[in-house]
C-alpha cells in the first residue's frame, strides 16, 4: 500500500441526502471526495458504508470516523483531540 494522508477533519459535512439514493460513505480517511467514497481505500482493507435514506433530508455526515451512528454525525467530534 502507498503512503496516503488521510483527509479527515473533526467537523461533520452538511449533505443534502434525496430519498432512494445509495450512498458510499467513506470508512478509510483517504477519500478526496468525503464524507463520500472515492475508491482511495483500495489496499488498506476497508471498504465503505453503503447506505440510504428514507426521505429527502440535511444531514451531518460523521467526517472524524468516531461516530457512534455511521454514517451519522453523534456529536463524538466534539470530545476527540
Amino acid at each position: 500500500m502507498s503512503e496516503k494522508e488521510k483527509t479527515t477533519t473533526l467537523s461533520p459535512i452538511r449533505c443534502e441526502l434525496k430519498a432512494g439514493q445509495t450512498y458510499a460513505y467513506c470508512q478509510c480517511g483517504f477519500s478526496q471526495k468525503a464524507p463520500f467514497c472515492d475508491g482511495s481505500h483500495k489496499g488498506t482493507g476497508m471498504g465503505p458504508k453503503m447506505f440510504t435514506v428514507e426521505e429527502d433530508r440535511t444531514a451531518g455526515v460523521c467526517n472524524c470516523k468516531l461516530t457512534g451512528n455511521a454514517p451519522f454525525c453523534d456529536g463524538t467530534h466534539k470530545s476527540a483531540k
